[in-house]
């Protein structure tokens, strides 16, 4: 931080957030949800859609203060005291509140993409999640927060790995187990692995561009690669266009890897 009201790593200036809690707003809470971009990028949750940066959205107690203002928008929701901290000298929904309005409002692969990344940047843990839906039984949309929660995993490192397990669970593909050491027969480590199916020899890849744009990492990927089929492995690869553009050829490629009798 360079100065009191700047926080460089979230690009939000302090002194903005709270000038919009002024003039009768200072009690209000921030309320994460569907565009409600501050909570989330100052807790550090990452989101498939970007959320819209010109709105904020404020809680306050139920049944009142309904409505929106110039940039501002109003939710009514309940806030018990367990569900609020301050932050910045802004108060704000906790971590766990925060991911449960996000599990139980957004689309499901976007909840888990966000439930995914609080759990891994250490925002919030399961235990806390589950304290949190039980505390809001009764709310809409708690059902689907609680499989969001239960479906979460905290080994999730991104947004494309979040997804792909959604797609992979929607296409009746087992669970497979993330970030794994993989060895070789004189247990030389290889590398670490997205996604491993052990029973069925595969391993799946979730790559972003940039293995493809640098040269360098590319051809490790290519030698790494050769390292897994020759300790006995299949090895898939796919891209954030190829799981979103066409889901089935990916599933379709990791179900003939499945079959397949193993390289070496």
């Amino acid at each position: 931080m360079t100065g009191s009201n700047q926080i460089n790593s979230l690009g939000i200036n302090i002194g903005d957030m709270r000038s919009w809690c002024n003039a009768g707003l200072a009690v209000s809470q921030f309320r994460a949800a569907v565009q409600h971009g501050d909570l989330v990028r100052i807790h550090g949750i990452s989101l498939l859609t970007a959320p819209d940066q010109d709105v904020v959205w404020l809680t306050r107690p139920q049944g009142r203060y309904r409505g929106e203002g110039r940039g501002i928008r109003f939710h009514s929701a309940a806030l018990p005291a367990g569900h609020v901290a301050t932050r910045y000298g802004v108060r704000l929904t906790t971590g766990a509140r925060t991911v449960i309005d996000l599990a139980r409002s957004l689309p499901h692969l976007d909840g888990v993409t966000a439930t995914d990344s609080a759990l891994h940047a250490r925002v919030t843990t399961k235990a806390e999640l589950r304290r949190m839906l039980a505390s809001c039984a009764s709310w809409p949309g708690l059902n689907e927060a609680r499989r969001v929660v239960e479906f979460s995993d905290e080994l999730a490192e991104s947004a494309l790995e979040s997804a792909a397990r959604v797609i992979f669970a929607q296409h009746g593909l087992p669970p497979p187990r993330l970030q794994m050491d993989i060895v070789d027969d004189a247990f030389r480590f290889i590398g670490r692995v997205d996604f491993l199916w052990d029973e069925h020899r595969t391993i799946v890849e979730a790559d972003g561009m940039g293995k493809y744009e640098d040269p360098q990492r590319a051809r490790e990927q290519i030698r790494r690669d050769i390292r897994l089929r020759e300790a006995g492995y299949k090895v898939v690869h796919f891209t954030w266009a190829e799981l979103f553009s066409d889901p089935a050829r990916v599933i379709a490629r990791i179900r003939k890897a499945f079959a397949a009798l193993t390289a070496y």
